[in-house]
């Protein structure tokens, strides 16, 4: 049995609310954007973002874009909004699924459904690209994993199948996003050898990725693992020496300097060392 989230249409939705639209010239200037965007330009390819304190006296993050700016929540659904009383439509759709299938029936989001989960889920893309650029990516995380959840939940449940490539194809740039956050916090750290870690684990969920849809050559040419490759080995060229590290190229520059006996010490600090470890 197919059981969708969807009710019957509201032929009422598509009347015009004509007093809504009413030109009035006094309230149309009162909000004009104008001056308030004159203090802070767009400029194109750079992403612009700030904090500002609401009218309800809570933060909000400003995103400026060419036709303006999106102002948004720092947490919970990115527009402030809670369809159907949940916190996002995700939310919503997840309690249905629990309650359809433990009747034992399954779940489906036709095409429409799907649609709105991908409009919702691009609202926390530009939250979690303005939260990175804000550096906190404690939040980016946060943000990155709910639309990776939204997308296996769409994949879990899209009907029919294909409907979910429409959002899976965003998940090695999620991905890549999440992994960028993750290593940030390390690097702020100076924690250089987990960040290295962090950053490898990213590239191998992009590549497990390709491979569950069964297109391991697109790794080639993914662009993703192309940024986080470029970014491991900047990462890795920053990282300090460890002490033993220090000692091998002491050890090599005794040695090329033909000092033996000096070469000689460290190779045993260096055996010592390694002896400790075991």
């Amino acid at each position: 049995m197919r059981v969708t989230a969807r009710g019957k249409t509201d032929p009422l939705s598509a009347l015009i609310d004509k007093e809504a639209v009413r030109f009035d010239t006094e309230a149309d200037m009162s909000l004009d954007l104008n001056d308030l965007l004159r203090d802070w330009p767009h400029e194109p390819g750079m992403i612009k973002v700030r904090k500002i304190l609401g009218s309800d006296g809570k933060e909000k993050i400003q995103l400026r874009i060419d036709l303006g700016l999106i102002q948004m929540e720092t947490s919970g659904r990115p527009d402030g909004q809670e369809p159907h009383d949940c916190e996002s439509l995700l939310e919503y759709h997840q309690q249905r699924a629990r309650r359809v299938e433990k009747k034992g029936e399954k779940y489906a989001l036709d095409a429409e459904e799907v649609g709105e989960l991908q409009q919702e889920g691009i609202q926390y893309y530009h939250r979690y690209i303005s939260l990175f650029q804000l550096s906190d990516y404690v939040a980016v995380i946060r943000d990155t994993q709910r639309n990776l959840e939204m997308f296996a939940f769409v994949g879990a449940h899209a009907q029919p199948e294909e409907l979910a490539q429409s959002v899976e194809q965003f998940t090695p740039y999620v991905l890549m996003m999440q992994t960028r956050a993750r290593a940030s916090i390390e690097l702020e750290r100076e924690e250089f050898a987990t960040a290295v870690k962090k950053i490898e684990e990213g590239m191998d969920g992009i590549r497990a990725f390709y491979d569950q849809v069964e297109n391991p050559e697109a790794a080639g040419n993914s662009a993703e693992l192309g940024f986080l490759s470029e970014w491991l080995e900047e990462v890795r060229a920053k990282q300090p020496l460890t002490k033993l590290e220090k000692m091998q190229k002491e050890m090599d520059k005794a040695i090329a300097n033909e000092a033996y006996e000096r070469a000689a010490e460290l190779r045993d600090q260096i055996n010592a060392q390694q002896q400790k470890k075991k």
